[in-house]
């Protein structure tokens, strides 16, 4: 007789996935295909997600590193985390078709950035090195006018004078409660330092971390769908791990999924990265189905109803 299999408790965290910006770039990309014709270039991966990527490669998109990669005579899009403004400008200079894909709360931070610039302050930048969106946004002023710190220690090794204007920006990504003890290091340290008119990390982010934190405190194991370099995606891992779920992981697909970690798990979170596609939770949960007698709840912790307009190129 064949035992029957093992009661395993989906925990289904909501929201989840795509955001508004994630849905705006694809469809970007999406559009200047149907309005341009294939091939369209796109200047880095649109998202950070291989399976979004590949997808859009196959109806046309060709994904290169750099401008210099492209032909003149091709559209070119700029990806969701923004670009530095070198980038339009040359694009410009050699009378290229350009859509820019950057998400409007990453425009926000571009503009902010600018306005302190233009009244007299020196911008620090709460990011990760390296990052698009953080060498996108720094690219936006001259040399020298912004200051990136990743962490509280970096805080402490700033030696601006004590009469310098301050203000300080967030990447959009970064977990809402790590960048609150940045954030306070920073007010402790330079009490004038001036603050975005309304908060840099992003409406999606902020959800999908208050829904993972709400699912991790209920659960054996988490699993957050999204690619290793996703921003958003590794902090949910963190905010799981910081709930009290010891065992939190990133997978991309459900062939990555090693079935000997959930042994004896009984309830297992689930939640997806702003940049992974409903599909790819939809193929983890059947994969589960495989091997497990699934119950599937869903944990909803916010309702999000914000849609961003196409750029005008690609509506006229």
């Amino acid at each position: 007789m064949v035992a029957a299999p093992r009661e395993l408790r989906i925990l289904l965290a909501g929201p989840r996935g795509f955001c508004a910006g994630v849905d705006r770039a694809v469809l970007i990309v999406e559009k200047a295909l149907e309005r341009f014709g294939a091939p369209v270039f796109v200047r880095h991966e649109i998202v950070h997600n291989r399976f979004v990527v590949e997808s859009l490669e196959t109806k046309g998109a060709v994904f290169v590193d750099e401008l210099d990669q492209a032909p003149d005579d091709r559209p070119i899009v700029f990806s969701a985390h923004g670009v530095p403004k070198s980038v339009p400008t040359e694009a410009q200079r050699r009378n290229m078709i350009y859509v820019d894909a950057t998400c409007p709360l990453v425009s926000k931070v571009h503009r902010e950035a600018e306005r302190h610039h233009r009244e007299g302050r020196h911008v620090v930048l709460i990011g990760h090195a390296g990052h698009p969106e953080v060498v996108g946004t720094m690219g936006q002023l001259p040399a020298g006018a912004m200051t990136l710190v990743e962490t509280v220690d970096d805080v402490a090794r700033l030696d601006f004078s004590p009469d310098l204007p301050l203000a300080h920006a967030t990447q959009t990504t970064l977990s809402v409660d790590e960048t609150a003890d940045i954030l306070a290091a920073l007010r402790t340290r330079y009490p004038d330092i001036q603050s975005p008119k309304k908060e840099d990390i992003c409406y999606a982010t902020t959800n999908r971390q208050a829904a993972a934190k709400k699912i991790a405190q209920q659960a054996d194991a988490v699993f957050v769908i999204g690619a290793p370099n996703s921003s958003n995606s590794k902090r949910l891992v963190d905010v799981a791990n910081q709930a009290g779920c010891a065992k939190a992981m990133l997978i991309q697909r459900a062939h990555d999924i090693d079935w000997s970690y959930l042994d004896g798990v009984r309830t297992l979170g689930i939640t997806a990265g702003a940049s992974a596609p409903e599909v790819l939770v939809t193929e983890v949960i059947e994969a589960c189905g495989k091997h497990f007698d699934v119950t599937v709840e869903e944990v909803v912790t916010a309702v999000e109803d914000v849609e961003f307009k196409l750029p005008r190129v690609l509506v006229a």
